[in-house]
């Protein structure tokens, strides 16, 4: 990687938390639906990035939006299993001939039903883990399904509409 990619990398981490914690931490829709976008930020590093690197970008990312919302770990313990399966999930959906060096895994550079295949699961599984902790000690099984996949829509319709308005197409070389 680059010095410029490391540059953008960073500050890309530095943007989705202040806007996490300063724009999106009072979003939510008819009381169901939260707005996790900083999951985009893990969801779309560099393919080439190996699994531990990725988990201590999560905790760090996963413990500052703690500190905002006063969470007590939750954020971070599920962008960590988010984390941990990312890598193994992109195993799975690796095409016959492998990935371009140095793609980036957005809907752009890889259509939109690869994306959904590679994000939608994802982002299910950390919001599961995530209204799971809030509602452990609970009867509240039935509001965490609602909000699971309320939330997960949202953030899934509200990262194609970042990506789409922010994101370029890698070029070819």
């Amino acid at each position: 990687m680059n010095s410029n990619r490391i540059i953008l990398l960073i500050g890309g981490f530095f943007l989705y938390l202040i806007i996490q914690v300063l724009l999106l931490k009072n979003i939510v829709v008819f009381g169901l639906a939260f707005c996790f976008l900083y999951v985009l930020y893990i969801l779309l590093l560099p393919l080439e990035m190996k699994t531990i690197p990725i988990m201590l970008v999560a905790f760090v990312l996963g413990m500052g939006v703690d500190l905002f919302y006063d969470t007590l770990g939750m954020h971070t313990a599920s962008l960590l299993a988010l984390a941990f399966l990312r890598n193994s999930w992109l195993k799975l959906l690796t095409p016959t001939g492998g990935y371009d060096e140095n793609l980036q895994p957005s809907m752009l550079n890889m259509g939109f039903g690869w994306f959904t295949y590679y994000s939608l699961p994802l982002i299910l599984l950390h919001h599961f883990i995530f209204f799971y902790i809030d509602q452990l000690g609970t009867n509240l099984f039935l509001a965490g399904v609602q909000k699971v996949i309320a939330s997960t829509i949202f953030v899934f319709v509200m990262s194609i509409i970042v990506q789409l308005m922010f994101y370029r197409r890698r070029r070819g070389i």
